[in-house]
C-alpha cells in the first residue's frame, strides 16, 4: 500500500447472527481498504473486524460499518458478557505507517462527526481523541454500559456525548470513537469454571488497580470455562511473555493452571515471542493470518465479493 496506512478495529455487539456480522462487515468495502480479519464471539456477543486503507478511505468504511450494526442490532434485546453502550461499540483508528496518532485522533473526530450526521448515533470520543481528559480511558466512558448510560445521560449533563444526543439512539446506543496505538486482545482460558478466581486475578493485574502498565483485564465465563479477557494496550512497557507468567502464578495460588490461549483480531510482529510459553499455548494460531505485517500483503475477500476483487 502507498501513501500513509491506517488500521481501524470497530467492535460491533454482535457475535450469534452469522448474518447480520457479514452484513455490516460487507457494508465496510471501500476502495483502499482492505479486510484483514473479522471474527465473532457468540459467549461476549461480540464481533471485532479488522481492516487497513489510506486515512479518507478507512474513515468512510468504518462510518459505513457504523451505520449497518444501527440498522441491524438493537440493543434493548442484545445480551453478553463484554460490556457496551452500542450497537458500533468502538472504533479505534490505529496509525500503520506513514501517519502519526494525533493525526488518527483527526480521522476519529471526522468519523465521529459523519456517523452522527448521518445515523444520529451520539459520538463519545476516547484515548488520543478525548476532547476531555476524563474521557480517556474507555472503562470511563462505558461505565453503566447501554441501560446505565441511558439513564445516566438524561439526569448528568457529565455523562452527556461529546457529540449528538443528549440522549442515546433508543436502539444503537453511543459509538466511542479513538484513536490508539497497537492493542493486542488477549484471552487465558483456565481448566477450571470459577469465574470469581478468573476476576480476582483480572483485578491483581490490571493497570487500574495498580497492576501491570497497560493491561485491561476482565474474568468472565466463555465455552464453559473461567476466561481472562485482556487488552494489552502497551506490550513495548509489559511483554505479553510477562502478563502470561503473572497470570500463571496467580492461577496457582487458586489451584488452577493455564488450559490455553488465544489472539482476537491481529498481533504486530514486534508483540510476537517466537519462543514463548504463552505463544506455544496458543490455540489456532497462524502467522500467515494472525500477523499484522503479514496479513496487510494478503488481505481477505470482503463478504459477497468475489477473490479477485479486492
Amino acid at each position: 500500500m502507498n501513501g500513509p496506512v491506517v488500521e481501524c478495529v470497530p467492535n460491533f455487539s454482535e457475535g450469534i447472527d452469522v448474518k447480520t456480522v457479514e452484513a455490516i462487515v460487507s457494508s465496510m468495502h471501500v476502495d483502499g481498504v482492505r479486510l484483514l480479519d473479522w471474527s465473532m464471539d457468540a459467549d461476549h456477543n461480540r464481533s471485532v473486524v479488522t481492516m487497513a486503507g489510506e486515512p479518507a478511505a478507512i474513515v468512510e468504511a468504518a462510518v459505513r460499518g457504523v451505520g449497518k450494526a444501527a440498522e441491524l442490532i438493537d440493543l434493548t434485546r442484545q445480551q453478553g458478557v463484554h460490556p457496551r453502550i452500542g450497537a458500533a461499540d468502538v472504533v479505534p483508528f490505529v496509525p500503520i505507517s506513514g501517519i502519526k496518532l494525533e493525526n488518527c485522533a483527526l480521522l476519529a473526530r471526522q468519523a465521529g462527526l459523519e456517523i452522527w450526521r448521518r445515523f444520529n448515533v451520539p459520538v463519545f470520543f476516547y484515548e488520543a481523541a478525548a476532547a476531555r481528559p476524563d474521557r480517556a480511558n474507555l472503562e470511563q466512558v462505558r461505565e453503566g454500559q447501554f441501560e446505565g448510560l441511558r439513564e445516566a445521560v438524561r439526569k448528568d449533563a457529565a455523562r452527556r456525548p461529546d457529540l449528538g444526543g443528549p440522549g442515546l439512539h433508543p436502539t444503537a446506543g453511543a459509538c466511542a470513537v479513538g484513536a490508539r496505538k497497537f492493542l493486542v486482545a488477549y484471552n487465558i482460558y483456565f481448566d477450571s469454571a470459577d469465574v470469581a478466581m478468573a476476576r480476582a486475578i483480572a483485578r491483581e493485574i490490571r493497570a487500574s488497580s495498580g497492576g501491570l502498565k497497560g493491561v485491561k483485564a476482565m474474568g468472565v465465563l466463555a465455552h464453559g470455562r473461567a476466561q481472562l479477557s485482556m487488552n494489552i494496550t502497551d506490550f513495548e512497557a509489559t511483554p505479553i511473555s510477562r502478563v502470561y507468567k503473572t497470570v500463571k502464578q496467580l492461577a496457582l495460588r487458586h489451584k488452577a493452571q493455564i488450559a490455553e490461549g488465544e489472539v482476537i483480531g491481529l498481533i504486530p510482529e514486534a508483540a510476537c515471542e517466537r519462543d514463548s510459553e504463552w505463544m506455544r499455548q496458543l490455540s489456532e494460531f497462524d502467522p500467515a493470518t494472525k500477523i499484522l505485517e503479514h496479513r496487510l500483503g494478503s488481505p481477505l475477500a470482503w463478504p459477497g465479493v468475489a477473490v479477485t476483487d479486492r
